[in-house]
């Protein structure tokens, strides 16, 4: 199931022969995106909080319909939780698993069932282990230098002040990538390891916008939102929004609508990235 082949990095995915002592080959289930795609890291705790799972969910399904493909380490937490809102955003998604790539020693095993919904998606599982190779604890810090290395920018959620996330953060900024960080609570310690970034100049990224931005998008052009797409009552709450942002009493009262109903409306347009809602107030991406 899932063929897999060996691939020259240098022909397939040359921006990661920019790093020091780059593979020359690596191990490939799956298919990689089109050429011009952009590469997007998420990376975060493995015990995460529920603000970290929101916020990586909400900033992926933001990215909806941009040619962005989302790599993630396959692990527990905010890896998984990044290629499960990739593939409820119809966004190509790609693993980079600390073991070989076949399913007899894929780690962790419970996510294998994950792996495989990102092989049916059309995304990739990639490793520059031998294939029967298991996980072991030097491989992920040699695995996060491939992801870190892969992508054109890293998007640190959640990060404890000694994870083993840092690792792949402090490798961003060592090989010239673009380090986004989502700030937290400063009573929280799932943010001390982010405001670490922070204080040296990581961006701070509190929008989907803000990663676009970071890639290179147009953001002005990508912001057109066609009417024609939209149901009556979403165009309603585009509408509306268009001249200020509101918060949701303000929205229930000038639709006419009860608030399952707008909450409803809300989701979906969040889903599809044309609004987010922050500090209490709903706005157009």
């Amino acid at each position: 199931m899932y063929q897999m082949e060996q691939v020259l990095v240098k022909d397939h995915l040359p921006q990661l022969g920019e790093i020091p002592d780059p593979p020359k080959t690596l191990w490939i289930r799956g298919n990689l995106p089109p050429a011009g795609q952009k590469f997007l890291a998420v990376v975060g705790s493995r015990r995460h909080s529920s603000y970290g799972k929101e916020v990586c969910e909400k900033l992926i399904a933001g990215l909806t319909g941009h040619p962005i493909s989302i790599i993630s380490g396959l692990a527990l937490g905010i890896d998984s939780i990044a290629h499960r809102s990739a593939l409820n955003a119809s966004l190509h998604t790609i693993a980079v698993p600390g073991s070989g790539l076949n399913d007899g020693v894929l780690y962790p095993r419970t996510h294998l069932g994950l792996a495989h919904e990102i092989l049916k998606s059309g995304g990739a599982l990639l490793s520059e282990f031998e294939p029967d190779m298991r996980a072991t604890p030097y491989t992920f810090p040699q695995r996060n230098r491939i992801m870190a290395g892969l992508a054109h920018a890293v998007l640190l959620v959640e990060a404890g002040e000694r994870s083993g996330t840092l690792i792949t953060a402090r490798l961003t900024s060592e090989f010239n990538r673009e380090l986004l960080v989502v700030p937290g609570s400063i009573f929280s310690p799932n943010s001390a390891g982010v405001h670490q970034f922070l204080k040296l100049g990581a961006t701070p990224i509190t929008t989907s916008a803000d990663i676009l931005q970071a890639l290179g998008f147009d953001i002005e052009a990508g912001n057109t939102i066609s009417h024609e797409d939209l149901s009556d009552d979403e165009r309603a709450v585009v509408e509306l929004l268009s001249v200020e942002p509101l918060d949701r009493d303000q929205l229930i009262a000038k639709l006419g609508k009860n608030a399952s109903e707008v909450s409803i409306l809300l989701s979906t347009l969040e889903l599809r990235g044309i609004i987010t809602e922050s500090l209490g107030l709903v706005r157009l991406l």
